[in-house]
């Protein structure tokens, strides 16, 4: 049975995913699913807020009790000031996608990081150690570059095509672990592939309507036993998994992390761990219905 007004009662706990646009949000599926599944009093709704608009919306949830809310694109940086504190993950990464409500004391979170991670561990790679290779350096990659050097990688490369502008991330990050920057078609980027224990594509490039795109990678100079992480989730399988795989290697599509940061966040709300799987499934068959259309 799905959710329906019926089941919204007085005593019913507010949740919801702020951006803008954020008709295309895929948060209330997840989320609501999670709820049901829970037998939780909570509902979760889309809360369409304009960039001008970001202070008096925090405001209003704040005065509307609401329990907590996701944040997505544009607000992701911004409301980090509307806040009453914000969580050390979230500081270092530069940005916010969780709010908990506690009490009125408004405090952010990025669960990006942790939902990052999950699908690693689940395929028993630890990144202690190990030679982690990005390709990007833009908002996503923040994520993924923190919850690497917080596992303690041995070296972060970022592979990009603009290395000036991605100077300036490796920077920022420079003081908790080494990273350096490769244009992506050098040949020293090619070169260091050979050494890269996981390689993650955190740019747009591939993700669906243009399933053509993908980051430059000569396979044949990869490590053999390199396992790849797309963090698209849309197409499940992107030309960069499907080349990847043809060539031996394993493979973790963006589900996963998507998912996961879900989960995390609902567990910062409720104090319930939600069912992942569960999570999982009603992406996909969202997914398949709005792709079907």
């Amino acid at each position: 049975m799905g959710r329906g007004e019926a089941m919204i009662k007085g005593t019913t706990k507010n949740l919801g995913v702020m951006g803008w646009p954020i008709a295309h949000s895929l948060s209330p599926v997840l989320q609501n699913a999670a709820i049901e599944e829970a037998g939780l009093d909570y509902v979760y709704i889309s809360l369409p807020v304009p960039p001008e608009k970001l202070k008096e919306a925090v405001a209003g949830l704040r005065a509307m009790q609401f329990t907590g809310w996701n944040v997505t694109i544009p607000h992701k940086q911004a409301i980090m000031a509307e806040l009453d504190a914000v969580d050390e993950d979230a500081r270092i990464i530069g940005a916010v996608n969780t709010v908990v409500n506690r009490d009125g004391h408004l405090t952010g979170y990025n669960t990006d990081c942790i939902g990052f991670m999950q699908p690693l561990a689940q395929h028993g790679c630890s990144p202690k150690g190990r030679e982690g290779t990005l390709l990007g350096a833009g908002g996503a990659a923040r994520a993924v570059i923190w919850g690497l050097l917080r596992a303690k990688a041995g070296r972060i490369t970022l592979g990009v095509r603009n290395p000036a502008k991605a100077a300036h991330l490796a920077e920022e990050f420079s003081a908790y672990g080494e990273i350096q920057v490769l244009h992506w078609e050098d040949g020293a980027f090619a070169d260091h592939l050979a050494v890269t224990d996981l390689l993650v594509n955190t740019t747009p490039l591939g993700m669906h309507p243009h399933v053509e795109g993908m980051p430059p990678v000569d396979w044949t100079k990869l490590k053999k036993d390199a396992l790849v992480y797309d963090i698209i989730y849309t197409p499940e399988r992107t030309r960069f998994l499907s080349e990847a795989q043809a060539h031996g290697h394993a493979i973790i599509n963006g589900e996963g992390m998507l998912a996961g940061q879900g989960a995390a966040a609902f567990t910062l709300w409720t104090g319930v761990a939600p069912d992942l799987a569960l999570m999982k499934r009603a992406l996909r068959e969202e997914l398949a219905s709005r792709q079907s259309k």
